[in-house]
């Protein structure tokens, strides 16, 4: 059995993200097993893969260039791997591919096509090409280490039995929220004809959504009562999940629902709409010349209206749902 060392530390979803394409490339090359290593809280997300040790480190453990020499050698000789996949490529794992180089270890790096993601979000191009899926990036890892796999870009339904609908109305940057009282009037909405689940973590999202549920009759708040495992079984059962360009969007490919995902100044050309989903089921404002602005949401608007949001009409989620 051939083993590679594969790893990406964070973020959530970038991390949910390399699941389908472990998962399809074990299929393909059943006699390779991947040791996955990341951060100890995301081990529910590659539950099930054929083949993949999962290995999860509390990687403020090993800080520094002595740290990650330690964490090398222990990785080695835990797992003796024959090769090492960076899906990540920052400081730390740079560190930790110069060490397994010098090992001489075969180590591949992932591309994450800087200079093409600042192109595309330069507000002054007028020309917005789509980019390669970040999926296809993570494969290429594999594929730069003498394997070969072609993705379906297909997600899986895990259960048959789905009902109600689930929205994440929140997101880790402003640039990638809908306003929230835009959410409230969505929610209120649709909770005339569907049962709706909030998600969202941390306390002020938390009590956000306990004042929404007090106010939109048929809804029910699950955010911070679910561990991870438990929130991937209740999206799976969802009918429909709406989502930010956030994680939410990607546990929903996950597990094979539907995701009606809301894009503001980030935009799906720069490669992470969630896998398997639809552009169709994409709401955003198309015709915005300023978009995307940011590839992560993170950049503050150069308008200073956010119209990329604000413009957003409700009726344009309505519509995915109820026109499809």
């Amino acid at each position: 059995m051939i083993t590679i060392l594969a790893y990406r530390f964070s973020a959530f979803g970038d991390v949910a993200m390399t699941v389908p394409v472990v998962t399809e490339f074990l299929e393909q090359n059943p006699d390779v097993q991947i040791v996955f290593v990341t951060r100890k809280n995301f081990s529910d997300l590659f539950e099930g893969v054929p083949n993949l040790i999962f290995k999860g480190v509390n990687i403020d453990d090993y800080k520094g260039v002595f740290g990650l020499r330690k964490l090398a050698k222990e990785l080695i000789t835990e797992f003796k791997p024959d090769y090492v996949a960076d899906l990540h490529d920052v400081i730390r794992t740079k560190i930790l591919n110069r060490i397994f180089r010098r090992k001489d270890y075969p180590v591949a790096v992932i591309n994450k096509g800087k200079d093409e993601k600042e192109h595309l979000t330069d507000i002054w191009n007028l020309e917005k090409t789509p980019l390669k899926k970040t999926t296809e990036r993570y494969a290429d890892v594999f594929r730069d280490l003498g394997f070969s796999v072609e993705l379906s870009h297909q997600y899986r339904t895990v259960s048959l039995q789905k009902n109600g609908i689930g929205f994440a109305p929140f997101a880790q940057h402003e640039g990638k929220m809908l306003p929230l009282e835009k959410s409230f009037e969505l929610a209120k909405y649709l909770s005339k004809k569907y049962r709706i689940y909030f998600f969202g973590g941390g306390k002020h999202e938390v009590e956000t959504l306990d004042n929404w549920v007090s106010q939109i009759p048929n809804a029910e708040n699950v955010a911070g009562k679910l561990s991870l495992k438990e929130e991937l079984s209740k999206i799976a059962r969802l009918e429909i999940m709406i989502s930010m360009d956030s994680a939410n969007m990607h546990l929903a490919s996950l597990v094979g629902t539907r995701c009606i995902s809301v894009w503001g100044s980030t935009h799906p050309h720069a490669g992470f709409l969630g896998y398997g989903q639809s552009e169709n089921d994409v709401v955003h404002i198309k015709d915005l010349t300023c978009r995307p602005c940011s590839v992560f949401g993170d950049k503050k608007c150069y308008r200073g209206d956010w119209a990329c949001l604000h413009e957003i009409n409700i009726q344009q989620v309505i519509d995915k749902i109820e026109y499809r």
